[in-house]
């Protein structure tokens, strides 16, 4: 799960190298990232030169509207799925922590979490992105390498680093920026800098006790079984 030097894009990284039983996902198919728009010219050469052919974007209308990708690929096919039913700024103003957040997102937005799920089996390589790269992709990769047969202890780590890839100047600047709006807010800085494993690996649990696994949530929200059996073969070595 290297870390890649992609020049003005945060969080980069490729899923490849996880444990997986006796195997391990495969390199170069997976990718997962903060948003890309403030890609330098280095940075769009190098993640040209990955050959990504599919990104899932996952953030909200405002959000790609306010920070609009950059990349020179006219053969990239660009899948938006905005993933929260309301705004990321709703769960700021709610001040709900991380797990509440989560919860939602599996609950009100399932058949998106699917959508994003059969854009990874429809093209690769494949970025999957948000803002930050942190919630609404650390869920929704978490929930397709679980599904995959990933091993779940790597599963929760790869989630977890995302904490520490993030600039300690972009936490304390967003940090400050959302309490002049929320001065009071008790769960500001885990919604804005936080990835901690207990966070998904509670989240991975509720799947397994709601459904039996997060591959049987997928199952439950439309995908077949050989879907399934594809995204084995697409992501595990």
């Amino acid at each position: 799960m290297s870390t890649l030097d992609i020049s003005g894009a945060i969080n980069f990284r490729d899923t490849g190298g996880l444990s997986a039983g006796a195997g391990r996902t495969r390199e170069g198919v997976l990718y997962r990232s903060g948003n890309l728009a403030r890609l330098d010219e280095d940075g769009i050469r190098a993640f040209s030169g990955l050959g990504i052919r599919r990104v899932i974007d996952l953030r909200d209308d405002a959000e790609v509207a306010g920070a609009p990708s950059r990349f020179d690929d006219r053969e990239l096919v660009v899948q938006r799925v905005p993933l929260f039913l309301g705004s990321v700024a709703s769960f700021f103003v709610e001040d709900v922590p991380l797990t509440e957040m989560y919860r939602r997102l599996v609950d009100d937005s399932a058949g998106r979490v699917v959508d994003v799920v059969r854009g990874v089996l429809a093209d690769q390589p494949v970025l999957v992105h948000c803002t930050v790269g942190k919630d609404r992709t650390g869920v929704t990769v978490a929930i397709t390498l679980a599904a995959a047969g990933v091993d779940r202890d790597a599963v929760i780590a790869d989630y977890a680093r995302t904490e520490a890839l993030l600039p300690q100047s972009r936490n304390r600047d967003v940090v400050a920026r959302i309490r002049q709006f929320h001065p009071d807010s008790v769960n500001l800085e885990e919604l804005a800098t936080k990835s901690p494993a207990a966070a998904i690996a509670g989240l991975l649990e509720s799947l397994d006790e709601t459904y039996g696994s997060p591959r049987d949530y997928l199952r439950a929200h439309g995908m077949s079984d050989d879907e399934l059996v594809a995204l084995d073969e697409v992501l595990i070595d």
